[in-house]
């Protein structure tokens, strides 16, 4: 153990100290929380200027009821379609509307002097939809019809409370939206985590091998106390990572939510999650949408998303140790990234197909595939934390876990044989069956291995 403990404080320490790993710890955060208030921004930086639409309306029905707005500013064109073309360059275009438009729709026309985009054209349709059917609903005479369709409009909110987790009256209701999105993101962590650490541990074996530093370790440490050490060792890195932005990304969260939203916002997330209001009567105060509300309720939280990164620490931990030992075999059996590529696709494709199997628990967290795959060791890290938020029993949880973790002793106790033997085998990339021929070799190569050992395979 103490041979292990110095090679992971070795790794340890060589990644820490990078700068890279400082910049990347302080940023990402930062990324994250810009990430999350891109879309908003790049839409309202995004617009252009307002776009002037000369209309051409034979049928008289549509121009008079169409409403300029800061994108589109509608005006007469009293010209023919030939001359608007012609002598109307300034403007945007031109929309011409045929005679017949209210029996044939298609009877529409826009001659654009520049590029034009679908988000305009779907706009321009609407509006001439909705005078359309105006118009239609019109003829069947009745009076005050546009006020009855109002008030006949109707938006239900559906409340979920899981009966199986409690049955009091106070009971806080779930929201399928906020559990999906979470999980979903959740997943795409521990997608990111084991290939980009898996690869790391790869690279970093295939280094020293090049180097031919190993030769002279092992002289003094054993080959399986190395391996450990390295997978352990940049475990270490990926725990506290995962530690640091978790400090961060909740600090800058409790700093910066509350200034951002509105103060009647926060006070109903707060009655809600006390239990004073339930979710329709909360957002109906705050005047905005029940999974909006939910999303800020669970943010605050503190308790929920501790329990949340704790599981994803657990599950971050196990599938890194799992992956990491087959990534450390795959690299001890090659000499450089480009023979690698080969061999490390078997075990890419249980990661990626668990990714797909997160996304699908977007639909069914219970269905058939989610639960398999969740147990499953190599695939269970995604899919499992993807269906975590969506609350399922505890005792799949810890299957899973145990599962997982068992499977990484056998993993590491199989990579490790591959790993005895490929780390002195140089000059050839080794089949799959002669991987399997270094599973099955019994000798442990404990020491510097003479020449005659190095011809082993």
């Amino acid at each position: 153990m103490s041979n292990i403990s110095i090679v992971i404080g070795r790794e340890f320490n060589e990644r820490v100290r990078k700068k890279s790993f400082i910049i990347t710890t302080l940023l990402m955060p930062v990324l994250l929380i810009a990430l999350m208030a891109a879309p908003a921004l790049i839409l309202q930086f995004s617009r252009g200027e307002t776009k002037r639409i000369a209309v051409i309306d034979e049928s008289g029905l549509v121009l008079p009821r169409l409403e300029s707005d800061a994108d589109v500013e509608f005006e007469a064109a009293g010209l023919s379609v030939e001359e608007a073309r012609r002598e109307l360059t300034d403007r945007f275009g031109v929309l011409w509307i045929g005679a017949d438009v209210l029996s044939n729709p298609g009877d529409v026309k826009l001659y654009a002097n520049s590029s034009s985009s679908l988000t305009l054209e779907e706009g321009l349709s609407r509006r001439i939809e909705e005078v359309l059917e105006a118009e239609k609903l019109k003829r069947y005479d009745i009076e005050n019809l546009a006020q009855i369709l109002d008030e006949v409009k109707t938006t239900v909110t559906i409340q979920t409370f899981r009966n199986d987790e409690s049955q009091e009256e106070d009971a806080q209701a779930k929201s399928s939206a906020v559990s999906a999105f979470m999980g979903f993101g959740l997943g795409m962590v521990l997608y990111m985590f084991l290939l980009i650490y898996g690869a790391m541990v790869m690279q970093s074996v295939i280094e020293e091998k090049n180097s031919r530093v190993l030769e002279v370790v092992v002289s003094s440490v054993r080959p399986f106390d190395l391996m450990m050490g390295k997978i352990l060792g940049i475990a270490c890195v990926a725990v506290v990572q995962i530690l640091l932005w978790a400090v961060l990304v909740v600090g800058i969260g409790a700093l910066v939510m509350p200034r951002l939203m509105p103060a009647d916002l926060m006070a109903n997330a707060q009655a809600m999650q006390s239990g004073a209001l339930d979710t329709a009567s909360a957002a109906a105060a705050a005047g905005v949408d029940p999974g909006m509300l939910h999303a800020v309720a669970t943010a605050m939280d503190f308790g929920y998303v501790a329990a949340i990164l704790s599981y994803l620490l657990l599950f971050l931990v196990g599938g890194y140790l799992l992956y990491s030992a087959m990534f450390a075999a795959v690299g001890s059996s090659v000499d450089n990234i480009q023979d690698a590529q080969q061999l490390q696709t078997p075990i890419m494709i249980p990661i990626v197909l668990g990714f797909f199997v997160a996304m699908s628990v977007m639909n069914d967290p219970n269905s058939s595939v989610a639960f398999w795959f969740s147990i499953i060791p190599f695939t269970s890290p995604i899919v499992m934390i993807a269906r975590i938020p969506c609350g399922i029993p505890a005792w799949e949880i810890l299957l899973s876990l145990v599962l997982l973790y068992a499977s990484f002793v056998v993993m590491v106790w199989l990579a490790a044989k591959i790993y005895r033997v490929g780390i002195f085998m140089y000059g050839k990339k080794p089949s799959f069956k002669e991987l399997y021929k270094w599973l099955r070799y019994n000798c442990l190569l404990y020491t510097s291995p003479s020449p005659r050992d190095r011809s082993l395979s």
